[in-house]
């Protein structure tokens, strides 16, 4: 899930977007999960980072955890409160809610249906959910599944709509409503009460409506739910014994701190705790929850081809071009992330009222970085811990 483009362009919007005017960064190879103190001296080879993660602290966010992997081992560490009643400091092992993180799992279960020959990035959403995509000029019929994966659909992104937005969002609208259990069928119904934006393959325009679609979808071509494919054919394999999909759940699983927003532009300052929320608002957009250590597990195995076929990571790995950025693209369900000293990265972004996550990766699988932020306001210092994991700055 990502937040809204203009007040909450952050939170539940893709923190892609707040970094596409800026350079990116990338991790180093995939070891045991061991704490940090087993592996390497607590800060060795990671000091700007940590240094990184202590500044965004400083300026206002109440905490950050986060995790590297690379030649040197494992690398994890934390920065500020988890809970700012009680004091108690920010978890290495916290687990958090990912938000659009959650496209890279979806996409690699559509990928690897496609090589099962249960479906084709160019079968189209009419083909797969018949009937579903009409209306004020939408048609599915002319929309594919790639078109859906890589944001070329032009469908209107659901969170952009100002009555959603007002209700489930911000103020106290979230407040009364954050508990409320959402099918992925109504944030589709809001999109299609919009135009599309452009026709179908024009350009990238981010919009969560694809990948509530690509959910339906697995879901169809699967005969079964979405959790459940994502478990079977991720989590479980991989030994992700910290990630989960909360289903319609409001709690957040331990050891975990707790969420901040700032829902009230009325209010600036204000901050509530947003810790619990029905994990159906976010669904196959956003909804899964993590670790930055189980998240560094997966981009080693995805890029490392040891989730999909050759052919169907070089199809995740053809990006197309994100306007406005520098030195990014958007592959499927993927992002292309260039660095200021030159390294590409590949990974995903992630927010959720409450949240905002990073994970990424070198494109050899063999230097990660994960972390996560338990407020939503500040995008612009987690370029900097990219920057500082991968270029020293």
């Amino acid at each position: 899930m990502a937040l809204r483009k203009s007040m909450k362009a952050g939170v539940v919007g893709t923190v892609l977007a707040a970094m596409m005017a800026g350079a990116f960064v990338v991790p180093a190879r995939a070891a045991s999960d061991t704490a940090a103190s087993d592996t390497a001296p607590a800060g060795a080879g990671h000091r700007a980072t940590q240094r990184a993660m202590d500044a965004a602290v400083k300026a206002g966010t109440p905490g950050v955890t986060a995790q590297a992997r690379d030649t040197g081992g494992v690398w994890a560490s934390a920065s500020g409160v988890g809970d700012l009643t009680s004091g108690a400091p920010r978890g290495k092992n916290d687990k958090f809610r990912v938000g659009s993180i959650t496209k890279t799992f979806v996409a690699t279960v559509l990928l690897q249906m496609e090589a099962e020959g249960k479906l084709s990035l160019d079968d189209t959403v009419e083909r797969r959910l018949p009937g579903l995509v009409r209306g004020n000029g939408n048609d599915g019929r002319r929309i594919t599944v790639r078109q859906l994966l890589n944001h070329t659909s032009g469908l209107f992104d659901y969170l952009d709509d100002e009555e959603y937005s007002r209700t489930y969002l911000e103020g106290d609208g979230y407040l009364r409503h954050r508990y409320d259990t959402l099918p992925p069928e109504k944030h589709v119904k809001v999109a299609l009460s919009h135009k599309p934006l452009f026709d179908p393959g024009d350009r990238h325009s981010y919009s969560n409506t694809n990948y509530i679609l690509a959910g339906l979808i697995v879901e169809k071509a699967g005969g079964r739910s979405y959790e459940d494919e994502v478990r079977d054919r991720i989590i479980t394999p991989l030994g992700l014994k910290n990630t989960s999909n909360p289903g319609n759940s409001i709690h957040l699983p331990r050891p975990s701190s707790r969420g901040y927003s700032k829902l009230f532009r009325s209010a600036p300052d204000r901050i509530d705790d947003v810790t619990e929320m029905n994990g159906s608002q976010g669904w196959a957009d956003g909804d899964i929850i993590s670790t930055a250590g189980d998240l560094n597990r997966f981009y080693s195995a995805l890029l490392g081809g040891k989730l999909l076929p050759p052919k169907q990571l070089k199809a995740m790995k053809t990006t197309v071009a994100v306007p406005g950025s520098s030195g990014m693209s958007y592959g499927l369900g993927l992002a292309r992330i260039g660095t200021s000293c030159g390294t590409t990265l590949w990974g995903h972004s992630g927010g959720m009222t409450g949240w905002l996550s990073m994970a990424v990766t070198t494109a050899d699988g063999r230097h990660q970085l994960a972390y996560n932020y338990n407020g939503d306001w500040d995008r612009t210092s987690m370029v900097k811990i990219i920057e500082a994991e991968y270029c020293g700055t």
